[in-house]
């Protein structure tokens, strides 16, 4: 599916993405080194069993990460200018090799922009859950865009 115009999202809006992914000790693994993080958490097996996980914790930025990227295919596919940041950015329970995410994505606010008539801003919340149904990553974002091209418009 194509993402949305900025025309198309209104407040409110519920989004429960169909896509899930399942996170591997692969992806903790290239996520951390990928971003120069020696964080022995994440990267030594025998340290983190000694601590009060008892095993190593999937890097949070990964699964800001993955939470963001599993809402992108039915809401910024193609049609967002760029992300204009995250705030808020929690991580209330840890995520582990082995666990599945979903995610659900609530539209908190829409604006035009008022330097660009073609762009408007969009607020989202993503939540992501683990497959036990806690909540592992909240996430308010503001993203940059696209409004429908005006033929396209004026062909409704």
């Amino acid at each position: 599916m194509a993402g949305l115009f900025f025309e198309q999202f209104q407040t409110g809006d519920l989004f429960h993405h169909a896509t899930t992914r399942t996170v591997t000790e692969t992806d903790n693994l290239l996520a951390t080194v990928l971003s120069m993080n020696p964080q022995p958490l994440h990267l030594d097996a025998e340290f983190a069993a000694a601590t009060e996980f008892g095993r190593p914790l999937v890097n949070s930025t990964f699964t800001l990460a993955l939470v963001i990227g599993l809402s992108v295919s039915e809401t910024t596919l193609g049609t967002t200018i760029g992300n204009l940041g995250m705030r808020e950015v929690r991580f209330p329970k840890p995520v582990f090799a082995g666990d599945t995410l979903r995610v659900e994505t609530t539209v908190t606010a829409a604006r035009a922009s008022n330097s660009r008539p073609n762009a408007g801003i969009v607020d989202f919340e993503h939540r992501g859950y683990n497959q036990r149904g806690e909540l592992v990553c909240i996430c308010q974002r503001a993203a940059f865009m696209r409004r429908r091209p005006v033929a396209a418009a004026n062909a409704e």
